[in-house]
């Protein structure tokens, strides 16, 4: 069985599959997780539908996502914008991308009480994506009866600004889970 590990909206997708084959997972790692939408004010959503028009949408998604990072900014962030905008350039990313701001994440709030599989939730205390990261956090945390990681001062990436404090709890969790499967 998979230790499944899911960033973001990839943590929807881990939970979605960890409920539909639960034989074929062993734990799931979901860091700085949208597993529920939550409220938006409509005028809010409209206005970063509006911010995420070309030509200015790359550029505002860009500082958006600077804000990610509340603590620890390093070399590799300003690396890691630069692949981004020029990956954003090519074909069809950036149309692509911008339908995932669209994504509900229902399906997998739907799913949640048929998760099995131990759980491990990491979310940055400063996660500029919940009015109350923590809050949401444990609200994951309960929902899946997960071992629950705080991680202060950062953001929605805290496996890149901390790797320090989060890979020494995603190591120790897979060998958790590996030993029980």
């Amino acid at each position: 069985p998979a230790l499944l590990v899911g960033n973001s909206m990839r943590a929807a997708a881990a939970v979605c599959a960890a409920a539909e084959a639960p034989a074929k997972v062993a734990g799931l790692a979901l860091l700085g997780p949208f597993v529920r939408d939550h409220k938006v004010n409509p005028l809010l959503a409209m206005a970063q539908r509006l911010a995420l028009v070309k030509p200015w949408g790359p550029a505002a998604w860009r500082a958006y996502y600077r804000m990610s990072y509340p603590g620890r900014r390093d070399e590799r962030l300003a690396g890691h914008l630069r692949a981004m905008r020029a990956a954003m350039r090519q074909g069809d990313h950036w149309r692509s991308f911008v339908k995932t701001t669209r994504t509900s994440h229902a399906p997998a709030e739907a799913r949640l009480g048929e998760v099995q599989a131990p759980t491990l939730v990491v979310m940055g205390e400063k996660d500029q994506d919940w009015p109350d990261p923590v809050a949401e956090a444990r609200f994951v945390a309960d929902a899946l009866s997960a071992e629950l990681v705080l991680v202060p001062d950062s953001g929605h990436y805290p496996q890149a600004e901390y790797p320090e404090v989060v890979n020494p709890a995603v190591v120790a969790f897979a060998q958790r889970v590996h030993g029980r499967a």
